[in-house]
């Protein structure tokens, strides 16, 4: 496609992002070719090993610190590395970058033990995580808990359910967050604690499917037993869940909008490619106005959300992770990204809706992008707060 505004702030990093396009397009692609085409998820072995060559290579986990395997790349980088995994059009391309499987920054307020013991294998690809915080009967209002974590002697005993698990059946560890009885209310006594998967007590139970193919899970704990340094930043970490997590939301928001952007560029780039070339009544159907009018209106808000995601990202390398920013950067991209992939496959018609076709599964995927870290509505409010409304 021709030039674009967002290109005038995507050049401090170019030589990066080529080379993260350049790993997509020598060794992924190729593998991606070899999946059936109506696989909606590469086999577990398959994102494994993406990973961790993807962290070899210095783009996985680049945000992290060299010391514990990162590159120490500014957040704006890698904003722009999932752009481009978004934008790729390649299915293996996400995967080469951390998300929910990956390092998270709860982890970053562990201890040094902690530290060195699972957040150096996560940020290296070598091991994967969940988290477990969702409940049945709390969603958006995530830290309204009812699984517990109760003293009990040197240790602690933790029970509960939780649902909506991504990465279970294949993650080393798990971020478990409990109610803790610290005399104002569940939420304010949060805690988080990292449990391994082999921990007694601990089991997966139902198995969900969803929309695009990606399975999540419930995780059960009846009476798990855990040491008292399994709380996510030891002593100092009793009751602090709330905060830590909080403080980590903006990071994982923008991330997904930066996502979302990819994807939708993708999707438009198809649009446009098709519309150049399907003939209708005599003309090509990008000739007509009401298909322009798609395809212009789809470039203005991705334009826009790729100006407003950047922007954000920028604040937070200078010190500035106002929630309200991610969240406006999170509900405006992922908003954007279904309606374009929805113009899109309008314009491809039958021929975008088969299974099999890039569009069909990205109408699927990006459905889940108005839920995943916080609902549109959950943004909405962020941002109204912010404006003293409410």
């Amino acid at each position: 496609m021709i030039s674009t505004p967002s290109a005038v702030l995507e050049d401090g990093h170019r030589e990066l992002v080529e080379a993260f396009e350049s790993f997509v397009r020598r060794e992924l692609v190729p593998l991606a070719a070899e999946l059936p085409e109506t696989a909606d998820l590469p086999p577990a072995d398959l994102r494994s090993y993406v990973r961790k060559r993807s962290a070899a290579l210095g783009f996985y986990a680049g945000d992290y610190p060299e010391e514990l395997g990162g590159s120490g790349m500014p957040f704006t980088a890698v904003v722009l590395l999932h752009h481009a995994a978004g934008r790729s059009g390649c299915s293996l391309a996400p995967y080469a970058l951390a998300g929910s499987d990956g390092p998270s920054p709860l982890l970053r307020h562990g201890t040094p033990e902690q530290i060195e013991k699972y957040l150096v294998p996560l940020v290296r690809g070598t091991s994967a995580r969940c988290l477990a915080l969702t409940e049945p009967q709390a969603g958006s209002d995530a830290f309204r808990l009812t699984t517990t974590a109760v003293r009990d002697g040197d240790g602690w005993l933790i029970s509960g359910r939780k649902t909506f698990v991504s990465n279970a059946d294949r993650a080393d560890l798990a971020l478990v967050v409990t109610a803790t009885d610290l005399g104002a209310g569940p939420s304010a006594g949060a805690t988080a604690f990292v449990l391994p998967m082999d921990t007694p007590g601990l089991r997966i139970g139902q198995r969900y499917e969803g929309m695009s193919g990606e399975p999540m899970f419930e995780l059960l704990l009846e009476r798990v037993r855990v040491p008292m340094d399994a709380v996510i930043g030891g002593a100092e970490g009793v009751g602090a869940a709330t905060a830590l997590a909080m403080d980590s939301l903006s990071r994982g928001r923008l991330v997904v909008a930066a996502m979302c952007n990819g994807v939708a560029e993708y999707a438009l780039r198809l649009g446009v490619e098709y519309a150049r070339e399907r003939q209708a009544f005599g003309e090509r159907i990008g000739s007509y106005q009401h298909v322009q009018e798609h395809l212009v209106r789809s470039r203005a808000e991705v334009e826009a959300a790729k100006l407003l995601t950047l922007a954000c990202a920028r604040l937070v390398d200078e010190g500035t992770e106002a929630p309200e920013n991610a969240a406006l950067a999170k509900l405006t991209s992922s908003e954007t990204a279904v309606r374009v992939v929805d113009r899109s496959l309008q314009v491809h018609g039958a021929t975008g809706w088969v299974r099999g076709h890039p569009l069909e599964f990205l109408y699927r995927y990006v459905r889940m992008m108005t839920i995943i870290e916080g609902t549109s509505e959950v943004q909405k409010v962020i941002v109204a707060r912010a404006m003293g409304l409410g």
